[in-house]
């Protein structure tokens, strides 16, 4: 046997060693992909998110009385029979079941709005102290740690105690109270997107600090920042029923979730339905947007999904 009879390379010609590398590609072990399984409340936290909004959304078209009108006597317990008295009646013979759909208007634009706004708010400020730094960094860290120095329930009863009990008060109250939290939030953020290679590069060829911010630091900075905004209108919806309850929310005979826990606290021992369905109410849909902020984490936080 020769020297190139032990080292000459396999022939090409014909369909042997091309057939075998492809019979080898074949028989590499094919790795399912793996599904990431989801909890069922996740799914049922959607559907009641779902369902309270297009309740609230489409009250004038369902078969509800006007919630200040008495259509019953007062402190019916709930029956089955009727859709109106189907969580009973309160104090006065008002629906119950109409004035939780009804309050769902109030509960939910006061926290959605307060929160969209406040997310709006800190994401600009966030910006600038976060990439300019130096005097503007300085000044917008002091006013946010000032804020958040300042207890929340008493910034609230102050503001409600100063201006008239309205939409607009509670507004510019919930509003002012997480906007520090939004602010440092997407501070911390900034920074760390700031130093990436992607935005040195930016600033080497020359591109503006506006088309810097907003085509290259924003859009990293708004995806966990919007995981939080669910959580955040949660606790503005908490903070609304606390308010309500201490008879400085909105006034009435406009309902909301927290005006009929105080409506009805002194019957809460002879009528309990009275407190607790629209508190049961209250819970549902902070914990059902709780469960959204989670299921919107996985989704867009980069670091939860390896």
């Amino acid at each position: 046997m020769t020297r190139s009879d032990v080292i000459s390379p396999p022939s090409t010609s014909g369909g042997g060693p091309r057939g075998a590398g492809v019979e080898t590609v074949a028989a590499l072990p094919q790795v399912p992909k793996i599904k990431k399984s989801r909890s069922i409340l996740v799914y049922l936290s959607l559907f009641w998110l779902a369902l309270i909004i297009l309740a609230a959304v489409f009250a004038a078209f369902l078969p509800l009385p006007q919630p200040g009108v008495p259509i019953a006597a007062p402190r019916t317990p709930p029956a089955l029979g009727s859709f109106d008295l189907l969580f009973g009646t309160d104090n006065i013979g008002r629906s119950i079941m109409s004035r939780c759909i009804y309050g769902a208007r109030v509960s939910l634009v006061v926290g959605a709005v307060a929160g969209i706004v406040g997310f709006a708010i800190g994401i600009v400020f966030g910006l600038i102290g976060g990439y300019f730094g130096r005097f503007p960094d300085t000044v917008i860290t002091m006013l946010t740690d000032a804020f958040l120095a300042f207890p929340p329930l008493i910034l609230l009863l102050a503001i409600s105690s100063i201006l008239t009990p309205s939409i607009q008060t509670l507004l510019v109250g919930l509003t002012l109270l997480v906007v520090p939290a939004f602010v440092r939030l997407s501070r911390a953020n900034t920074l760390s997107w700031s130093a990436r290679e992607f935005v040195r590069a930016a600033k080497n060829m020359g591109a503006s600090n506006t088309r810097i911010l907003t085509r290259e630091v924003l859009p990293n900075v708004i995806p966990p920042m919007a995981t939080y905004l669910p959580i955040v209108i949660a606790s503005l919806i908490v903070a609304e029923g606390a308010l309500s309850f201490l008879g400085l929310g909105i006034p009435p005979p406009k309902p909301s979730w927290g005006g009929m826990i105080n409506d009805a606290k002194d019957s809460i021992a002879e009528y309990p339905y009275m407190v607790f369905i629209p508190a049961a109410v209250i819970f549902l849909t902070v914990f059902s947007l709780n469960q959204a902020g989670d299921f919107l984490r996985l989704k867009l936080d980069r670091t939860m999904q390896d």
